[in-house]
């Protein structure tokens, strides 16, 4: 057993929480525990904070949630229905919840963009895409062909991927932000990259990727963000021998 205070501020030091920027409605770190004095047996993992993970975390008799998704995105909410039953669901069994969104996509060896940097097989790569005054993903220099770069992006995710082929068949300079960052087609491709690895995008990131000779790879926004949650669990049983599980919820978007 693993005092969550010990866990909480080992994890808040690890992400680097009070430097990194994020959205108003992440509220990283711990999110719903009691009172002081609880510890860690088994660790669960998924990407959110929703009803269906809440329940498996509980049958699972899991002591502490990492996601990469909140409680919290949708602002502020009456506590009725569905939000009720989860609060409620985690709050009888003593679930605590601790939550990591853009620290965890950043890190340097934990994080989304890097572990899906590795499993696609790039060295040497470095901070890319400034955002709030931070590098928000990795690029690398390659020599990849189109195709199967993108059969290594949907063997990565387990997800499989869509592809726009606005770019060259041959894969010179690809960046990674894992997510929702097609919306930053522009932004991306005024980086000098040929080839933009993300989640998913608004309809409009297509086109708009094909009219700036850009390829754009969208491997699915829950698909490319798996990877740090796991990351984050792997490291707490590594260095407190906690067991973890991961728990699967794709929402297919």
């Amino acid at each position: 057993m693993v005092p969550l205070d010990d866990i909480v501020n080992e994890l808040d030091a690890e992400l680097r929480l009070a430097e990194i920027p994020d959205y108003p409605n992440a509220h990283n770190g711990l999110q719903l525990a009691a009172a002081s004095g609880k510890t860690v047996r088994k660790v669960a993992a998924a990407v959110d904070a929703c009803l269906p993970v809440i329940r498996a975390a509980v049958d699972a008799e899991a002591d502490l949630l990492l996601v990469h998704h909140g409680l919290f995105w949708p602002g502020a909410q009456r506590i009725v229905g569905g939000l009720f039953e989860k609060l409620k669901l985690a709050m009888d069994a003593g679930l605590a919840i601790y939550s990591a969104h853009i620290p965890l996509d950043v890190h340097p060896t934990l994080g989304n963009n890097a572990r899906l940097a590795a499993a696609l097989g790039f060295e040497n790569v470095e901070p890319f895409f400034d955002w709030k005054g931070i590098r928000l993903g990795l690029r690398a220099a390659v020599s990849l062909d189109r195709a199967s770069l993108v059969q290594h992006v949907g063997e990565a995710t387990g997800a499989g991927a869509h592809l726009c082929p606005g770019g060259p068949d041959t894969v010179r300079s690809v960046g990674i932000v894992t997510g929702g960052a097609g919306s930053e087609i522009f932004a991306a491709a005024a980086t000098g990259i040929d080839t933009f690895i993300t989640g998913e995008g608004p309809h409009w990131s297509y086109t708009a990727a094909e009219e700036l000779g850009l390829n754009l790879i969208y491997g699915g926004h829950y698909a490319t963000e798996t990877f740090g949650v796991k990351a984050l669990a792997e490291c707490l049983e590594t260095r407190h021998g906690l067991p973890w599980e991961f728990l699967d919820h794709p929402t297919g978007l």
